[in-house]
């Protein structure tokens, strides 16, 4: 059996990944006391490369339930069930890309817990390093959990130290911007409308970091 969540997490965070990780980056951090203690967060991050899933977890006290690919939960060989091991171990949500609803239903679940969600509203890592178009996803759950806090984060550096297409991290500095948390229900505004809560979240993410915004969903 794999280990629990409450285990799993925090020894890769303190022990297995996390020390080895800071090592290699300059990691600065600015906003993390604006993270709720307490009660459902959905944090909001744009996404720039792989290792932005574990960048955050050091950025942020609380721990985080990502969306991971079905296939890592699936995979039969050796490789699989080491990543089956640790997506599972570490909470994180199975989706499967063309579109589940079973995963939203989880990610309320993990807020309807109180504990916090941590997505990439763009669905994808940026091609081009701008910030782009975001799905619904995030707003869809929100609307389901209206008292849930949303919080924007801008990452920048991440594509530098881990760049496309491979799995090494090079040393370099990654600055994680965390910003305020505003109330679902402020992005949703009376129509309780998700297309625009999604672009409200996604101004607050441009703004945050000062990024160039595309208006065209991400492509790989």
């Amino acid at each position: 059996m794999p280990a629990t969540p409450h285990l799993l997490y925090p020894l890769c965070k303190h022990v297995l990944l996390g020390p080895a990780l800071r090592l290699r980056l300059d990691l600065v951090v600015t906003g993390a006391d604006k993270v709720p203690r307490h009660g459902p967060v959905i944090i909001a991050a744009n996404h720039l490369a792989e290792i932005d899933s574990l960048v955050l977890p050091l950025a942020i006290r609380r721990r985080l339930s990502f969306f991971a690919k079905a296939e890592y939960f699936t995979a039969p060989d050796v490789r699989g069930l080491a990543s089956r091991a640790f997506v599972s171990g570490t909470g994180q949500i199975p989706v499967d890309r063309s579109g589940d609803a079973a995963a939203l239903d989880a990610a309320e679940r993990v807020l309807d817990r109180g504990d916090v969600w941590a997505i990439y509203p763009e669905g994808t890592r940026s091609p081009d390093a701008r910030l782009h178009r975001g799905h619904t996803g995030a707003m869809r759950v929100a609307a389901r959990v209206p008292e849930a806090q949303v919080v924007p984060v801008a990452l920048h550096g991440t594509a530098e130290v881990n760049p496309p297409g491979t799995r090494r991290v090079v040393p370099g500095r990654v600055t994680v911007q965390i910003g305020d948390p505003v109330d679902a229900s402020t992005l949703l505004g009376p129509d309780r409308d998700v297309r625009t809560g999604t672009d409200r979240l996604m101004a607050a993410i441009r703004e945050l970091g000062d990024l160039d915004y595309v208006d065209e969903y991400a492509r790989r």
